[in-house]
Order: structure tokens, then C-alpha cells, then sequence
């Protein structure tokens, strides 16, 4: 809570120290801050309905289970294949894996499915392939599903 009272208390010193230097410039900034709001509003609140949703589907204990310290290396392996299928945004990805965190999965599950969905693309192989040919694709995709596992077991051995 201190750090956020920090935060706030940061950003109302700088936002009078803006208005006192120039209340044009500082009016400008404000409604390019708001339509970048409104441009952004739709994906967060995808984030929120993804995240949402998958809390409100899986509980805790259904989290755990398959993501969680007893699902073992199994898990990892599975969280793995998702993630180089799904092509989930950046923005709606870390949140929910924040969430999945703190519903029981293990950081090692965790820290492989954020690595293939952005290492490994099976969604996007197709267009790959043409633009860069069947061959570079196929090992691109397979380094990179290697190296998020190995990713993935030391996250889970370093945290």
C-alpha cells in the first residue's frame, strides 16, 4: 500500500509541476493520454473477461491439479504445446498467468507456457513457411520449444 500511496503521491507532484510549467502542453498530453484509453479500452477489458472467465471456470484446486506442483513435468510439457498453439497477446497472457500463479500452478509450468507463446508459433507456421521457407520454420519452432523447456526448469530450479 506504501508503494502505491508512493506512486500516486510521485504523479501528483510531476502532474503540478506540469500544470504550473505549462497548462497547454500539459492539457495536449491529457487528451492523447485519453484516446489512448479509448483505443486501449478493448483489450483490457479482454484482459479482464479472459482472465476472468478462466477463474471463474477453473477453481483453485482444478488449477492446481493440472498445473501444479503433483501434475509434475507433465504439466510443463502440456502448458508448453498450448502455448506454441494459442496466439494469445502479450497484454492478456501475463495477467492470466499472474492469476494462474496465484490459483497454484508452478512457476515452471508457468514460465513454459509464456515462452512457447512467444518463442514458438504453430498458429503462424503456415505464413512462416512461405515467407521463409519449410525448413528454417521447422527448426526455428523446434529450438525454440527446446529452449522454453530448458527455460522453464531453471525458472523452477532458481525460483
Amino acid at each position: 500500500m506504501a508503494t502505491i500511496i508512493t506512486i500516486y503521491g510521485l504523479l501528483g507532484i510531476c502532474l503540478v509541476a506540469s500544470l504550473i510549467k505549462s497548462r497547454e502542453k500539459t492539457k495536449k498530453a491529457f487528451k492523447i493520454a485519453g484516446k489512448a484509453l479509448f483505443k486501449t479500452a478493448p483489450s483490457l477489458l479482454t484482459v479482464l473477461g479472459i482472465v476472468g472467465l478462466t477463474l471463474g471456470i477453473l477453481t483453485p484446486e482444478t488449477i492446481s491439479s493440472l498445473v501444479g506442483a503433483e501434475a509434475g513435468f507433465t504439466a510443463t510439457i502440456l502448458a508448453a504445446v498450448i502455448g506454441a498453439i494459442t496466439l494469445i497477446p502479450s497484454l492478456v497472457a501475463f495477467p492470466l498467468a499472474g492469476s494462474l500463479l496465484r490459483s497454484g500452478a508452478t512457476v515452471m509450468t508457468i514460465s513454459a507456457f509464456i515462452t512457447t507463446l512467444v518463442m514458438v508459433g504453430v498458429v503462424t507456421a503456415p505464413m512462416e513457411i512461405k515467407a521463409l521457407g519449410n525448413k528454417f520454420t521447422l527448426l526455428r519452432n523446434s529450438l525454440g520449444f527446446i529452449a522454453a523447456l530448458t527455460i522453464a526448469g531453471i525458472m523452477g530450479a532458481l525460483l
